[in-house]
């Protein structure tokens, strides 16, 4: 009696600590904060389609021209399965309104020598990251 009592004892441990450890983990993800002072969101598009491909584009004003955090941010962004997430990373020095299309091209061609690169998330998830003007 007394050793069911301790294997009792010693699962009720085990699951608590696994408790503990899941919700630390699960309350204490990273993020978008770890992006803060590097980039400016300058416009969002979603389409309104709930039943079909959700697509999802950002245009983004890029304040620290560090190539690493680029794919990353592109990385933590919502993506729905069967849908597409496009990121747009501008210069700075942009200084024009950003409007969002869902058709291609999705910004305005007077934008394109501001590019510095772009991300996108495809329909089954897989990850282009593309650098321009370099």
């Amino acid at each position: 009696m007394k050793s069911s009592r301790l294997i009792y004892i010693i699962l009720v441990g085990i699951v608590l600590v696994l408790v503990i450890f899941i919700a630390k983990e699960s309350f204490f993800q990273p993020g978008m904060e770890r992006f803060e002072g590097k980039y400016e969101e300058l416009e969002t598009y979603r389409n309104e389609n709930n039943t079909g491909p959700i697509v999802r584009l950002y245009a983004v004003k890029v304040l620290d021209n560090s190539k690493g955090w680029m794919e990353e941010y592109g990385n933590s962004l919502p993506h729905t399965k069967y849908g597409r997430t496009m990121v747009f990373f501008f210069e700075g020095e942009i200084d024009q309104d950003v409007s969002l299309s869902p058709k291609e091209p999705y910004y305005p061609d007077g934008l394109n020598p501001y590019l510095i690169a772009s991300y996108e998330k495809t329909p089954m998830g897989e990850v282009r990251f593309k650098l321009e003007n370099e």
